[in-house]
């Protein structure tokens, strides 16, 4: 996508262009996507589990026809898995070529001191690219036409991790210390995930857009089920989301999220059901609320909030 269109255009075209890729979205997430790519900034994409956070980058590179590269985040993840590690093997294997070739290599050196000096010279080519394996941030640098880099759910990761990447984030460049800084040859889409699990950090926010997105609106949830299950009858995708908003507004340990709303209208499909009554909620509520406590208590209530639903309906 060209930056230099008028920007109700270009946004437009985000909105249609992700729609195409059956990711329906309002025109907040879109304006993030334009600015992400105008300004050269990260998105940190903030929101509950489930409402599209990484389906949003998988969009982007769909619509920009460029590579998804995906770091998923945990506790404990450092650079070896993050940036690049060493080819131990190739090394070692190198390293007995050398040591079967040592005599040539050292022919005519006169003295300790230029032995030395001609080993040194190998010690350098086993640190050089041909012995470096790429891992994801490195990788996003590496493309010649660009990508969209995903790091998902950040909030996973320790606090030691979000140090590693604001170089990145700020520059689009890494340092490899036997090498030098490795600048990014077309600079990617970066987007952040979180669940909000834990804070992130101030400097690596500084850095970063912020996009939160929350548990779609009745007429937004709508057209995502339209777009994603066209299948499903009209009449039936109304009850079902006015179900589901009815389920958030509860004291529930897990509130359904967009995913859990697509899952159940394939599985309403699936079992050929026409409408939202008592027997299909009872037999299809585990889709929907993923731990017992939450399906009993809905359970308790399941005929007040069928009656609500049809009542919304007329």
């Amino acid at each position: 996508m060209s930056t230099r269109q008028v920007p109700g255009q270009a946004i437009d075209r985000i909105l249609t262009g992700f729609a195409e890729q059956g990711y329906i979205c309002n025109e907040s997430i879109a304006t993030a996507v334009y600015l992400a790519q105008a300004l050269e900034k990260p998105i940190l994409v903030e929101g509950p589990p489930g409402v599209g956070k990484t389906e949003l980058a998988k969009t982007a590179a769909a619509f920009t026809g460029t590579p998804l590269i995906r770091l998923q985040c945990y506790e404990g993840l450092d650079e070896s898995k993050a940036l690049y590690e060493w080819k131990y093997g190739k090394q070692l294997l190198y390293t007995q070529v050398l040591k079967e070739q040592l005599a040539d290599v050292l022919q005519g050196a006169t003295g300790l001191h230029e032995s030395v000096q001609r080993l040194h010279q190998f010690g350098d080519v086993f640190f050089s690219p041909e012995f470096l394996e790429p891992r994801p941030l490195l990788k996003a640098m590496q493309q010649e036409k660009g990508c969209v880099l995903l790091i998902d759910e950040l909030d996973k990761s320790d606090y030691e991790f979000e140090s590693l990447l604001l170089e990145i984030l700020s520059d689009h460049q890494i340092s490899i210390p036997e090498i030098g800084t490795v600048s990014a040859r077309h600079k990617p889409l970066v987007v952040l995930t979180s669940n909000n699990t834990r804070e992130i950090s101030d400097a690596l926010k500084r850095r970063c857009l912020h996009l939160y997105i929350p548990f779609p609106e009745p007429q937004l949830e709508q057209r995502i089920i339209q777009a994603r299950v066209p299948e499903l009858p009209e009449k039936l995708r109304s009850q079902m989301v006015a179900f589901i908003q009815q389920l958030r507004e509860r004291d529930l340990k897990k509130h359904p999220a967009i995913s859990e709303t697509i899952d159940w209208a394939r599985t309403l499909v699936l079992l050929h059901a026409d409408t939202l009554d008592r027997d299909i909620v009872h037999n299809t509520l585990n889709v929907v609320l993923k731990f017992q406590e939450d399906i009993d208590n809905v359970e308790a209530e399941l005929n007040a909030l069928l009656a609500k639903t049809s009542a919304g309906q007329k």
